[in-house]
């Protein structure tokens, strides 16, 4: 799914950027682009707009995005990084309510 410039404004104000540098942009379309395939390797189909289930997955993308813009250092120092546990329950949740698809009805494979 291509970064459209709406999708990069809802974006930038998650991760409070509000004056990006070329630089920063570009980071940002590769980290999209990262998440949304992430999500994709998981098993998670993007939503179709303007249903919960997306407003769900457009946090999961914007939590990985900044998750990612703000450990851009090859070393992590002072404290401890874990996993969000908020984050691992919308992934589970999305996993889990994702639909079947029609050519692929339940029980038969």
């Amino acid at each position: 799914m291509p970064l459209t410039e709406e999708r990069r404004a809802s974006l930038l104000a998650y991760c409070r950027i509000e004056e990006p540098t070329q630089g920063e942009l570009a980071t940002l379309e590769t980290l999209y682009d990262a998440a949304v395939g992430y999500l994709e390797g998981a098993g998670v189909a993007e939503p179709p707009e303007g249903t919960t289930r997306r407003a769900q997955y457009d946090l999961a993308v914007n939590f990985m995005v900044l998750r990612d813009f703000d450990l851009r250092d090859a070393t992590i120092t002072g404290t401890i990084v874990a996993d969000n546990p908020a984050f691992r329950r919308l992934m589970t949740q999305l996993k889990l309510t994702e639909p079947v698809p029609e050519s692929d009805p339940v029980g038969e494979g």
